[in-house]
């Protein structure tokens, strides 16, 4: 085990043959669209929030600004650390980099079911915002939502950022929409806020405990877990050293603003706490205004949807293309996934990411937000080990964005993640960890008895210059 938290002092091995490079198209503006994308709120406000409200009630407005105060320190995490490391591969290459190829591996495997689980999470949620219009059956819409994202991530990737950037302005209406009808119609004062009160199964009402926050936290870190996107697509940034840290910091602002402020005034505006725990949006946003209003939101939420699957499929086939050229597979495999389109893009990669999105909309939808949940902590936690080695070595003197309070800020996060995946469900524990176990043994049986041929990290060359050093 001493791959998994041994820092690398020397520089990471490349690849024999020269490693394929993703062209830089993006600024700031293009990659905060398609990082917003993904975060994509109002999907997230309509499909994963209503969970919350139904363990949770009137505490879920806490246990989401809880869970965006510590995305503050992941967001400094991965800022430091994605202008360190400018690769496509995201968390494994800066892992790999300064905590060990182990460790790297690992947070490659819980970054992977995340980014399989994810998009059809969301996507399944389609067919609950078309009903105005049609009557699908949630799997079905999930699969075809699935389907067109592929094609979509087939595109030229700043084609895609204008595309994604139009249907995030009317995600955004949508929650402001929300935010509107909810105020408006506040049936309780702000003190309801920390009433900490859900729902019972008797009728009545039960007492939201400190316990079940922490236990949330998981899924709370989840709506806001978008914001890594940037990181991901530091290899196409212009000036990575500089915009990375720019769009990862931005995104996480505004994403958490565009769900906080919805979801206070969803508190506020429901009927009654049955209501509230029940977590029909859609419902309550046809009682406060009309049928128009409410059919009008669950389209803008559809089209959401259909916009997250778009960039988190774009994202997660750099994912795969980037372990790909850095030799993760045996040759035959690594040189199909690591091929690249006329558009530039990783095509069979992509094609590798959406149709296994398609077949996991017919996978039983509590587990998916289970492991979902404890996999995002999970990689969070290595991601926070490698940002509190990230100052050792040659790493110490590279020009890049520094996040302040360090060591602090890494040290804290270790701490309140470990602690948050321990008060998870055993079920979901258990999943995630079989899952990494086998992983492990892959490592131990195929990658390190090949460590000088294969899972080769490499970085591409930044070919912007650096920039002084901030803190």
């Amino acid at each position: 085990m001493t791959d998994t938290l041994t820092p690398v002092e020397a520089p990471v091995a490349q690849a024999s043959d020269s490693p394929k490079k993703l062209k830089r198209s993006i600024g700031v503006v293009g990659g905060t669209l398609l990082t917003l994308s993904c975060v994509t709120p109002a999907s997230t406000l309509f499909v994963v929030v209503p969970d919350l409200f139904g363990s949770l009630g009137t505490a879920t407005a806490a246990t989401i600004a809880i869970g965006s105060l510590l995305c503050i320190a992941v967001a400094f995490c991965y800022s430091e650390l994605g202008t360190l490391i400018p690769s496509a591969g995201g968390e494994y290459a800066m892992v790999s980099t300064l905590a060990g190829r182990l460790a790297g591996w690992l947070v490659f495997v819980l970054s992977l079911l995340v980014v399989m689980i994810v998009p059809p999470v969301i996507a399944m949620g389609t067919a609950d915002y078309l009903a105005p219009i049609a009557h699908l059956d949630p799997s079905m819409a999930g699969a075809a939502v699935m389907l067109l994202a592929t094609l979509a991530g087939l595109l030229d990737l700043r084609a895609n950022a204008w595309i994604t950037g139009v249907f995030l302005v009317l995600e955004v209406i949508a929650a402001a929409v929300v935010a509107v009808l909810g105020f408006a119609h506040a049936e309780r004062g702000p003190g309801s806020l920390v009433s900490m009160q859900v729902a019972g199964a008797d009728g009545g009402t039960d007492t939201v405990t400190a316990l079940l926050i922490v236990s949330g936290l998981a899924i709370a870190l989840f709506v806001t877990q978008g914001f890594s996107t940037a990181v991901y697509l530091s290899e196409e940034l212009e000036n990575p050293r500089r915009n990375v840290a720019r769009t990862v910091l931005a995104t996480l602002g505004i994403s958490a603003v565009i769900i906080l402020v919805p979801v206070v005034a969803i508190t506020l505006g429901a009927p009654d706490i049955g209501e509230l725990t029940g977590g029909d949006i859609s419902t309550m946003v046809t009682a406060w205004s009309n049928s128009a209003v409410g059919a009008f939101v669950s389209l803008c939420v559809a089209l959401a949807i259909i916009n997250a699957g778009i960039v988190m499929v774009i994202q997660n086939s750099r994912v795969l293309f980037a372990s790909a050229r850095d030799k993760a597979w045996p040759a035959p495999v690594s040189s199909v996934l690591a091929k690249l389109g006329r558009f530039g893009s990783p095509w069979v990669a992509t094609l590798a990411v959406g149709v296994p999105g398609a077949a996991l909309c017919f996978v039983d939808l509590d587990t998916l937000y289970g492991v979902t949940g404890v996999s995002v902590t999970g990689m969070y936690l290595l991601v926070a080990i490698a940002a509190l080695l990230s100052r050792r070595g040659a790493h110490r003197h590279t020009a890049a964005w520094r996040m302040p309070l360090w060591p602090a800020v890494p040290v804290l996060l270790i701490v309140v993640l470990v602690y948050i995946l321990s008060e998870q469900e055993t079920g979901h524990l258990l999943w995630t960890g079989g899952i990494t176990a086998a992983a492990t043994l892959y490592w131990a049986g195929y990658l390190r008895p090949r460590r000088d041929t294969r899972w080769l990290v490499s970085i591409p060359a930044d070919e912007t210059p650096d920039v002084p050093r901030t803190r």
